[in-house]
């Protein structure tokens, strides 16, 4: 079972240590985290992304809400959100595979944002599992460089 938490915490230096302690503690897991200024340049949100049964999500949530540098916690699981990650690869090509990338990249909805004469570097922003079929699609060219950002997410809009 995997949990969603946007955490709104002060912006100040510290914080995130003292929520990953927190998770380190009690041997909680992080899938994912993502902490970025909101509007307001005062506060941060982190978007936290942890899987467990019921009760340690639950905990979880009782546990983030003791520490004094959180302002506000909204839970939300994935089917009741639009979650998003940002993928950069970097690929080998030649020849042969050049055009087989770049199906995968208009089938995946991916973008190439660079090319050297060996090269390419591919974009995608998209839920968490089709950036992993990205990958896998990839695994068969020969996958120089991988950077990922962690999940963001907010709930579907209701009205």
């Amino acid at each position: 079972m995997k949990k969603i938490y946007s955490v709104l915490v002060e912006n100040r230096s510290g914080v995130l240590s003292k929520v990953a302690g927190l998770f380190a503690r009690r041997c909680f897991n992080i899938d994912s985290l993502a902490v970025g200024e909101t509007d307001d340049p005062q506060v941060s949100c982190m978007t936290i992304v942890s899987s467990g049964d019921k009760k340690t999500l639950e905990q979880i949530e009782k546990q983030l809400n003791k520490k004094l540098d959180v302002i506000k916690i909204k839970t939300f699981d994935e089917p009741d959100s639009i979650p998003r990650e940002l993928m950069l690869v970097k690929v080998k090509y030649n020849k042969t595979n050049r055009r087989d990338i770049m199906e995968i990249c208009e089938a995946m909805k991916a973008d190439i944002v660079d090319m050297s004469k060996s090269q390419m570097m591919i974009q995608i922003c998209d839920r968490p599992c089709r950036t992993q079929t990205l990958i896998n699609l990839l695994s068969s060219i020969s996958i120089v460089e991988i950077a990922r950002t962690g999940t963001l997410a907010l709930p579907k809009c209701t009205d």
